[in-house]
């Protein structure tokens, strides 16, 4: 197993790997460990009790981090008609039926999230293997199909994110960028961990949130106390 680099092992010397710090602690670590020379995606893994193996104990869902994530998200439609001129008047990059599929299936890949309309699917599936492999097939429990494209791309452009529980029971999220202040850090990380905590399913028991841990891109994993970070959001 490849070991850590020496800029590695000296900023997890920063971190405490016992301790379980307060949101606005760990927010300051996550920025004192960002020693790199591009401004790093800041992401939360969050272990969950539940076991993704049965279907009752999904947790997915969608949630607009207040800050957003720091970069400019391109969206492509899959729309028509009036809703193809709704989507552009909201800010869509890219619009299309049969044109933009093809495009799609000649390689054109430059956008980071697909809505849809549901009249649009039957031609929108034949892209399957090609957008699902990217996560970026339009999914309705994620919210990208969907009639109402204004509100959609306007959620999309101003932040929104996806979370759902990997095989391993753990939630992985970009929700922000170092360089964003720690108050900002603190209030987009409480709005997620918020999310997924209404997204408990009725048939997890027990302890729901088993640990929070964050990291800058290349940094060490920071400990953060989830009730802590809880009370924030409901503050």
């Amino acid at each position: 197993m490849p070991s850590h680099g020496k800029r590695y092992q000296e900023l997890a010397k920063l971190v405490d790997r016992t301790e379980v710090y307060a949101p606005d602690a760990a927010a300051e670590l996550l920025r004192d460990t960002a020693k790199v020379n591009f401004d790093p995606t800041v992401e939360a893994h969050i272990r969950l009790g539940v076991d993704p193996r049965h279907a009752d104990q999904m947790v997915r869902g969608t949630v607009v981090l207040p800050h957003g994530v720091g970069k400019t998200v391109r969206v492509a439609v899959f729309a028509q008609g009036d809703k193809g001129q709704e989507a552009l008047r909201a800010g869509a990059d890219e619009v299309g039926g049969e044109d933009l599929v093809k495009k799609i299936e000649a390689g054109w890949l430059e956008f980071d999230v697909a809505l849809a309309t549901p009249d649009m699917m039957g031609m929108v599936g034949r892209l399957g293997r090609i957008l699902g492999r990217r996560g970026l097939m339009p999914n309705p429990k994620s919210g990208t199909i969907t009639f109402d494209l204004e509100r959609a791309i306007g959620e999309v452009k101003a932040g929104r994110v996806e979370f759902k529980v990997d095989k391993g029971g753990i939630v992985h999220v970009p929700f922000g960028r170092a360089s964003f202040t720690s108050d900002q850090l603190v209030e987009n990380l409480a709005a997620l961990v918020d999310a997924v905590n209404r997204a408990r399913p009725s048939a997890a028991k027990g302890q729901y949130f088993r640990n929070l841990t964050v990291a800058t891109s290349m940094g060490p994993g920071i400990k953060v106390d989830v009730p802590g970070i809880l009370s924030r959001a409901a503050a």
